[in-house]
């Protein structure tokens, strides 16, 4: 009853009254602030500075971030809540928050104390913003195979290469750059790759050309070139050589946000699609009268649910110190996210006509959500990661052969 987890509490979700007090203040801010902008952000691709600042002093860039480092602390649910709540309004603002935590997360996991002081308050405060630069023309979920170079000339590095899709590069005063410091032996292409901090006015570092994508616009997707670029071997993050697993334990708790971001996009097209079916009339009945509309409305409503569990799952096996929580951050992933291209491309449907109408607001969620299936480990990749995870789970409790896991992962 229980498999792939160990008991029933394992299944249970437990919601404090201060995560209700946050949905209740982020929603109440979005909806005054910034809900009446939205649609400028997509027609304009840019959200205004000033909306990112009054982010910031509402303290929803240092969720996540402890106290200690200027943040507001709170746990990952919090996150999760926030980038729901975020992304049901203006997805892009969802997407540069999250791409923050994929600067933050890896020093909050492995960074040294002097990096976390010194570059964790101004992001917790929205003085400052941050940027994670993996991707390459060669590579995309092939992490391992990444090309950029890092070679160690006295007590600096030299980095060379050229990144793309870089989300938030052209406004972040920080990168965290992956590079390849060694060769990695042939049963061990992962290692051998380092992380580095690259600050915005290093010498060498050059925003190249933005992407022009049909989706969240408003966050920005640019080429990253690193010429000859020189850190001082105290913005190395983490190990030598084992920046391939900073980077999969940071990927194994932002895409629970990814997966967050969907819920938020799916949630605003049901809320617009039942309204509007309780609203427009046709052949002199509400659209809401059809069976067809109410087997519509009602499925996209338990889809929907079934999504938002498994997402809120993962995270609070996160808080919880569990190991399970990263096969089901995976599953959340690719789960929630193709619900909700289903949820909005029903909700387009139930309007009809209008649907496609850029200023009824529901068309660009579809734009959007297919974004999410990709970045961050592309839907059919975190299936495979799903059941690797699981696999190496199962064979540390000794339900499985440890010999089979290994041959298989």
């Amino acid at each position: 009853m229980v498999f792939p987890l160990d008991s029933l509490q394992d299944y249970q979700l437990i919601f404090k009254p201060e995560h209700e007090m946050l949905r209740k203040s982020i929603r109440e801010f979005l909806e005054r602030e910034v809900a009446p902008h939205a649609l400028e952000f997509d027609e304009r691709d840019e959200v205004p500075r000033d909306i990112l600042r009054k982010l910031g002093e509402q303290g929803l860039f240092g969720i996540g971030i402890p106290e200690e480092y200027s943040g507001q602390g709170g746990d990952m649910v919090s996150a999760v809540i926030l980038m729901e709540e975020l992304s049901r309004v203006a997805p892009p603002l969802a997407v540069i928050r999250g791409t923050n935590d994929l600067f933050a997360i890896p020093l909050m996991l492995f960074g040294t104390e002097e990096q976390r002081r010194k570059y964790l308050p101004p992001l917790a405060r929205g003085e400052a913003f941050g940027a994670h630069a993996m991707t390459e023309p060669c590579c995309g979920s092939d992490v391992a195979g990444i090309q950029t170079r890092a070679v160690k000339k006295g007590e600096r590095w030299v980095i060379n290469g050229r990144k793309i899709f870089i989300s938030n590069a052209d406004i972040a005063d920080y990168i965290m750059v992956f590079a390849r410091t060694a060769e990695p032996p042939a049963n061990r292409r992962w290692y051998g790759i380092t992380a580095f901090i690259v600050e915005k006015d290093t010498p060498g570092l050059k925003i190249g050309a933005k992407f022009e994508k049909r989706g969240l616009r408003g966050s920005h997707a640019v080429e990253v070139i690193l010429d000859n670029v020189e850190v001082p071997d105290e913005n190395r993050v983490g190990e030598l050589n084992m920046g391939f697993i900073i980077a999969m334990e940071t990927y194994d708790r932002t895409r629970i946000g990814v997966a967050a971001q969907a819920l938020g996009m799916a949630q605003a097209a049901l809320e617009k699609a039942f309204q509007y079916s309780l609203q427009r009339t046709a052949f002199g009945q509400y659209l809401a009268s059809f069976e067809a509309i109410q087997f519509a409305l009602v499925e996209m409503i338990a889809e929907l649910m079934t999504a938002r569990y498994l997402t809120y799952l993962a995270a609070y096996l996160a808080d919880q110190g569990k190991e399970e929580f990263k096969y089901v951050a995976s599953l959340a992933k690719f789960y929630a996210t193709e619900v909700a291209e289903r949820v909005v491309s029903r909700a387009i449907d139930i309007h009809g006509g209008v649907g496609v109408i850029h200023e009824t607001g529901i068309e660009r969620f579809l734009r959007d959500v297919k974004i999410t299936e990709i970045y961050e480990g592309a839907n059919n990749i975190q299936r495979i990661v799903a059941f690797r995870q699981l696999l190496r789970v199962l064979s540390r409790k000794g339900l499985v052969n440890p010999e089979v896991a290994r041959a298989i992962t």
